[in-house]
Formats: C-alpha cells, sequence, structure tokens
C-alpha cells in the first residue's frame, strides 16, 4: 500500500519534520518498508494559460502562444505581451484552457526513475517556429498511460504561473507500507483511517465529519443475502444520468490514484476507486440498465450467495472463471454478474454508453474473500481491504459520498441498505490504575483521555475511573487490554522507561531448563544445533521409510512440499545431511529439539493430537571407514552421562515393517530404569540411498519428556584434560556389553575412570576380537593396564 504524506497533512496538522514523522509511523503504527522521494518530480512544471493557438498549414501542429504568469526563467524568450510560444502536436490544443506546461531544463516527470530522463529543451520546429518547453499529455505527467492529447485543467482552478505540484499537492514524499503489519487494522487502509492513527501519535486532534448519510434507503430495490455470515451489511445506491461530468479536467482524484498505482479508466469507476483509497471502503458500480436486463425484473433484485460449483463468471479483465463453492457472488435475481469483493463482472461493465448507475458498498467474509483470492490469482486493491475485514459502519455513507461527487452528471434515484439497525458499539470499564500498572508507566487521567479520544474513542472519566466507548470501526478491539495497548502504543513503546519488576523471580522452568543442558553439552562435544520445519514432504517421509498413514496431513498447506506432520526429527536431519555433504562437508553432527506427532498417540479430551518432545541426532563422515554405531552411542553415553542417567542398551525388537529408518542388526534401543526412551543405530541401505548419503552414517532419536521425567539432572561434564591414551584389543568370547562391565570393575578397582570409544569388532570364524579406545585424566597403572589386557 501506498501512503501520500501530503495527503496525511490535509487532515492532521504535523508539528514535526518529515523524517520524525516517518519514524513515528514506523515505531508506533505500521513497518514503512521504503519511502518515494517525489519532492523534485515536478519542477519547472506550471499553469499555463492558451492565449491563442494557430494552426500550422499542412501539419497536425499548433501554434500556440501561453501566458505563464510571472515565471522567471532564462532560457525563455517572451513576445511583446509577455507570452511564450510552444508548438503543440496535440489534437485538443484550443484558445482559452488552462494546460500544463514543462519549462526548458524540466525533467519530464514518467522519466524522473530512468536512467537518463528526458529534459525538456527549447527546439526549432519545422526550422521556422521557436518552441520554448512543452504542453503536455497524462501520460508524460506520469498520470496514466493517455496520450491522446495534453492534460487540460478545469477553469478557475488555478492561475496562470502556478506550479503544478502548488496546485495537486504533487511535491510529496509516499511511503511504502507493509500490508501485513497492518492485518488487524482494516481501517487503516484508507487515507482517513491512516491519518487519524497518525493524529493520535503526534497528541494532535482529528475532526473529519462521520455523521451519517442524508439517503434514506427505501425498498424499491431488493437485496437478499443468503447468510449473513458472508456479507454483513449490503448498500446500493441507484443514480440517473441527468447531465455531463466534466471528465476532461485534471483534478486531486486523478492525481491520487496515480500515486497509488491506479490509472484512470473512467469518471465514475475513478471516483470508486479515489473513495476506497480515502476512505478504505470498496465500492463497485454496475450498469443500471444492463444489470436490471440480466434479471428480467423491473426494478433491480439483488442477490449475494455461495457461488455453485461449477458456475462461470466473465470478469471485467475478460477472465473467465470457475467458481468454487467458497466464493461468494453477487446475483441480479439468481444469475451471476460479480465475484464478490474481487472483481465485477463483464456483463455489467461501465462503458460510455452508461446512462444509469448502481453504486455497490458492502462489506464481505474475509475469510471467504482469501480462498478467493488464492484460488483465481486475484490480488486487486479492493480485495487486498475486504481479506483484512472492513467494518461495515461506514457503507452507506461512503456511497453517498460517490453520489455526491457524480452529482454533475447523475441524481440519486433511490438506494437500499440491508442493515436495519446499527451495530452497538462495545463499552468497556478501566481504571486508570490498571493501564499504568500494566505498562509500567505513570500517565495522568488527562493524558489518557486525550490520547484516546484524538483516534476516536469516547471516554466519560470520573474519579479515576473511565467508561469508553469503542468507535464503529475499531473491529479489533474487544477487552480492556485491547484499550490499555492502544494507549501504550500511541504514545510510544520507547517512552516507557524499563525497570526491573518488582515480583519475585519466577520458578524455574524444567523443560527450557532441560533443553539448555542439552543443547551446551551436545555442543561442547562439536555438534551443531539446526531448526527445521515440522511440517514435511510426503516425499520425505517416503524416502525415510515411514508410513503416511500415520502421520497427519495438513489440509490448507502453505506449500505442496509441507503438507505433512512430521512423527520423527531424523528424516529432517537427512535431508540436511544431504546438502551439507553436497557441499561438501566432510565430517559433522546435528541435533534438533522439535515436537514430532503421530496418529497412532491418538488426540486429547479436545480432539487435538498428542504431541511428543524429541531429540534427533545424526552424525556422518564421508572419509571414514568402520562402524557409525558405536561413535553414535559414544554421544548417547556422553549425553546421558553428563545428566547422570544410567542407561541400558538392548537389541532392537522391531522389524523394517515399523517404519522408523535405522537398520535393526546395527541399532539398539535405550531403557532408562526399565522405561523405553529411544533408539540408536545406523541407517537402513534404503534410507542411505533414499537421500544419497555415504556409508559412515549413524544417529539416535530420544523422547525428551522420558529424559525430563528422570530425577537427576545434574550435569557432571569432567573438564579436566586428558593425560593418556590407550588402545585396547582383547580375544574373547563375551559380548561387547559384558567386556564394558568386566573393564569397568576393573577400572573401579584401580580408582580409575576412562572414555571408552569402540573402535572395531573383528570374529574370523570362532575367534572374538574387540578393540577399543581409552582416555585417562589421571596417571595410568600399569598392572591396571594388564589386567585389562589379560581379560577372557
Amino acid at each position: 500500500m501506498k501512503i501520500s504524506l501530503n495527503w496525511i497533512k490535509k487532515y492532521v496538522k504535523i508539528p514535526v519534520s518529515d523524517e520524525e514523522l516517518i519514524r513515528l509511523i514506523g515505531a508506533r503504527l505500521v513497518e514503512v518498508e521504503g519511502v518515494i522521494d517525489e519532492t523534485k518530480k515536478y519542477d519547472n512544471i506550471y499553469i499555463a494559460k492558451i492565449v491563442s493557438a494557430e494552426k500550422i498549414p499542412d501539419t497536425h501542429l499548433t501554434l500556440c502562444q501561453i501566458d505563464v504568469g510571472d515565471v522567471k526563467l532564462s532560457k525563455v524568450e517572451r513576445n511583446d505581451r509577455g507570452l511564450v510560444q510552444v508548438v503543440c502536436g496535440a489534437p485538443n490544443v484550443e484558445e482559452g484552457m488552462l494546460a500544463v506546461w514543462i519549462a526548458p531544463g524540466a525533467v519530464v516527470p514518467t522519466s524522473v526513475h530512468e536512467d537518463s530522463p528526458f529534459v525538456i529543451g527549447t527546439r526549432k520546429m519545422l526550422n521556422k517556429y521557436d518552441s520554448f518547453g512543452m504542453l503536455a499529455g497524462a501520460d508524460e505527467l506520469d498520470f496514466g498511460d493517455d496520450h491522446s492529447g495534453i492534460v487540460e485543467i478545469e477553469p478557475g482552478t488555478a492561475e496562470p504561473g502556478e506550479l503544478l505540484s502548488d496546485v495537486f499537492m504533487l511535491n510529496d514524499l509516499v511511503l511504502e507500507i507493509e500490508n501485513k503489519s497492518l492485518t488487524h487494522r482494516p481501517d487503516t487502509f484508507g487515507i482517513i483511517g491512516f491519518s487519524r492513527e497518525v493524529a493520535g501519535i503526534l497528541g494532535e486532534s482529528f475532526d473529519y465529519d462521520y455523521q451519517d448519510a442524508l439517503i434514506k434507503p427505501t425498498n424499491e430495490i431488493k437485496i437478499k443475502i443468503e447468510d449473513e455470515k458472508i456479507c454483513k451489511r449490503y448498500t446500493a445506491v441507484v443514480l440517473k444520468k441527468h447531465g455531463e461530468i466534466k471528465q476532461k479536467y485534471l483534478t486531486l482524484t486523478s492525481t491520487l490514484l496515480s500515486k497509488s498505482g491506479i490509472r484512470p479508466i473512467s469518471p465514475i469507476v475513478d471516483v470508486t476507486n479515489y473513495l476506497m483509497l480515502l476512505t478504505g471502503q470498496p465500492l463497485h458500480a454496475f450498469d443500471y440498465d444492463k444489470f436490471v436486463k440480466i434479471g428480467k425484473t423491473a426494478q433491480p433484485e439483488i442477490g449475494v450467495r455461495l457461488a455453485r460449483k461449477g458456475e462461470k463468471l466473465v470478469l471485467l479483465d475478460d477472465t473467465e472463471v470457475v467458481l468454487n463453492g467458497d466464493d461468494i457472488v453477487i446475483c441480479s435475481g439468481d444469475t451471476p454478474v460479480a465475484l464478490a469483493g474481487a472483481m465485477g463482472g463483464k456483463s455489467t461493465m461501465i462503458d460510455e454508453n452508461t446512462k444509469n448507475v448502481i453504486i455497490e458498498s458492502a462489506t464481505f467474509s474475509l475469510y471467504n474473500l482469501r480462498k478467493t483470492q488464492m484460488a483465481h490469482g486475484i490480488f486487486s486493491e479492493a480485495i487486498t481491504r475486504f481479506t483484512k475485514g472492513q467494518p461495515p459502519y461506514q457503507c452507506l455513507m461512503v456511497a453517498e459520498a460517490a453520489a455526491k461527487m457524480l452529482k454533475d452528471g447523475f441524481k440519486v434515484e433511490t438506494a437500499a441498505d440491508s442493515q436495519k439497525t446499527s451495530e452497538k458499539p462495545e463499552i468497556g470499564t478501566v481504571f486508570v490504575q490498571e493501564i499504568n500498572d500494566l505498562l509500567g508507566t505513570e500517565y495522568s487521567e488527562k493524558t489518557i483521555v486525550k490520547t484516546l479520544e484524538n483516534v476516536g474513542f469516547i471516554v466519560k472519566s470520573k474519579n479515576q475511573i473511565f467508561e469508553i466507548t469503542v468507535p464503529a470501526w475499531r473491529m479489533d478491539i474487544h477487552i480492556k487490554e485491547d484499550i490499555i495497548e492502544e494507549v501504550g502504543r500511541l504514545l510510544g513503546y520507547d517512552n516507557i522507561l524499563p525497570v526491573l519488576p518488582l515480583h519475585s523471580t519466577a520458578e524455574k522452568n524444567p523443560s527450557l531448563e532441560l533443553k539448555t543442558k542439552v543443547r551446551d553439552i551436545l555442543s561442547s562435544f562439536g555438534a551443531n544445533e539446526v531448526l527445521t520445519y515440522s511440517f514435511v514432504s510426503g516425499r520425505l517421509l517416503e524416502k525415510a521409510g515411514q508410513d503416511l498413514k500415520k502421520s497427519y496431513k495438513i489440509v490448507n498447506s502453505i506449500s505442496p512440499e509441507l503438507q505433512f506432520v512430521r512423527q520423527l526429527i531424523v528424516p529432517s536431519l537427512l535431508d540436511k545431511a544431504y546438502l551439507n555433504q553436497k557441499l561438501p562437508v566432510d565430517e559433522f553432527a546435528i541435533f534438533e529439539i522439535n515436537q514430532v506427532y503421530s496418529k497412532s498417540w491418538g488426540s486429547d479430551e479436545d480432539g487435538v493430537p498428542v504431541p511428543r518432545m524429541n531429540l534427533g541426532f545424526l552424525l556422518a563422515e564421508r572419509k571414514t571407514k568402520g562402524t557409525a554405531y558405536y561413535k553414535a552411542k559414544m554421544y548417547v553415553d556422553k549425553l546421558l552421562d553428563a545428566l547422570n542417567i544410567q542407561a541400558e542398551y538392548l537389541p532392537k525388537k522391531y522389524d523394517d515393517e515399523d517404519g522408523k529408518p535405522f537398520e535393526k542388526m546395527r541399532s539398539a534401543e535405550i531403557f532408562v530404569n526399565g522405561e523405553y526412551i529411544g533408539v540408536v543405530g545406523e541407517f537402513k541401505n534404503s534410507v542411505r540411498r533414499a537421500f544419497k548419503l555415504g556409508d559412515y552414517l549413524a544417529g539416535f532419536e530420544l523422547d525428551f519428556n522420558k529424559l525430563m521425567e528422570q530425577k537427576s539432572l545434574t550435569s557432571k561434564i569432567d573438564t579436566r584434560p586428558v593425560v593418556d591414551k590407550r588402545d585396547l584389543t582383547v580375544e574373547t568370547d563375551k559380548t561387547y556389553a559384558e567386556l564394558m562391565q568386566k573393564v569397568q570393575e576393573i577400572l573401579k578397582k584401580y580408582n580409575s575412570e576412562a572414555e571408552i570409544t569402540p573402535l572395531a569388532i573383528y570374529q574370523p570364524e570362532n575367534i572374538k576380537h574387540i578393540s577399543v579406545h581409552l582416555e585417562f585424566k589421571e596417571k595410568i597403572d600399569e598392572k591396571m593396564m594388564q589386567e585389562l589386557e589379560n581379560i577372557k
């Protein structure tokens, strides 16, 4: 959205510089994405009166003598009458008209932002006539693409020699606004509503007239709304032609449209677009006679309903759309003639032959229109406003404003309004102390009242208590905390002094505390934390060997690649492992702590899927040979040991059909106090191939909530340096677990501790050789080493 600072200044007294105003808007209202500087765009462009216009024989050119007032320009010659000569090729140039003159040395506005702007000079036309500057058309002035003639100014609007920019407020800064940051504020999608907020920010009063409309609706036009949920209010005003609209003149309407990027179309449509920009309320104009003909009725019978699946409609841009059950349509009788809130239909469009008009002013369901917007790819200025949830209070007032602007060519015949009674405003009671306590401020009663009244709240104050009436356009105010937030925002959060809370320190969050410990532990071992989407593609789950039927599917997913909620963390880590190895990164370990979901876990009493918090871990090395299982297990051992949790590893019981990506014969289930908490191991060959990963690949997935249930979580990471390292190979008939138990017994006997890393298991025929690496942080007793080497 684009907002003109000059138009804001039309409604609000601005006591600060433009730079400070833009800063305040960004800090207290909305994100300002950019500022378009048009302060020099219309320099040296003036209003001129054509005193004489003589056709040059055998050409399409006209020799004009123009009055440009007292403009002092060194490169311009004047005749003895003080007039400037210009040769013009436009067909509509005539004596007595007010036009726009671009003086020599000025840049043609439409070329201002080009690499080589077009600078107007003095030319010799037909080798005979001096021409100083040019008389400009709408396209050259960047007011649209009309090149049929020069721009004409209505007599009495300006005097010769006045700057065009002064007459039409063109020396301007235009703010580019980030729409999404105003999604909850539909009232600010018009200049009036935006200006009201600026007034509130600056502490200035805002006096725009919000009196009720004077048009009294009758029952001559029938309005039938299928469901109030899709259309809270529908207003229609019928205008009958009785004169001609002065459509040839440049006006503030057309210049505002150009600032906002809307091209002029026709006087009627331009008025509807202008009022939309001004008030935020979109309007639509139907050709009355076409509308009635389609409905085959004497008077218009307007219907608002959901489209029937398969219905078709040709829109104004000649696009034929196939409607769906979420689309809202406007009907003449029962025949769709417009896609509500999005675009009108071709069958009732305004054209040069239009004699009578229906002005529509309504509100439609923002939820339906968001679906319409995405389904049909329509992103017009109107639907942008409707999808924010336009308030219904001003429908009739804005339609009446359109009638007033078109009064030279049309008069009001009749009107209809579906709203029978006005909506009652919300009223809330708020204490001054409540406001200050929540914000941490000491604002006075007077300051709070003035701040709220400046943006339209009605405040009755007595004994430090406010009775507050919420304005009809504030659809976002529901509870007293919303009102308190308004006070803080308008007066500036940056003006609230930061102080420490007076209450006692809150209790520690056990989950957050454990997450922090786990992150610190794994990071200290060289692993990197990642954060991936909980939403994944079905293709990713299938590559990891998981059953899609056990995953929840997102009905309105934001992307085809994010349709399912994952059951485990490790499939996402496998996906990231491929990207890292592709770079290539030869050696890395990554982990993530996040929620996972599975249909097999059921739902709570409200029908909400039950989540689990898991810790996923993966390591990969491109140039290493051997068994990756032991290294992954080492990370688990170190983690659980640092958390003072004793674990037991047992052979994996589930088979390949269980859907987990770990290889059964090279994995183990992890138990703590007899309770299953996760799995560690290498990945199936099918999974490695699907993700295009190397052989040395392993990981683990732990139930984080089960870890939380353990009582002793005191970290005991040993920071002493390693002072000795030994490799030990034992010929034995014991299992690895049995051998490690015997090793720990010998270490305990000598009051020693070692960090043990598995190296290899070699078993030719019936003889088993197990090799491990030992790291000690104290001096080794050689007798202990001899005893370790003699284990059988």
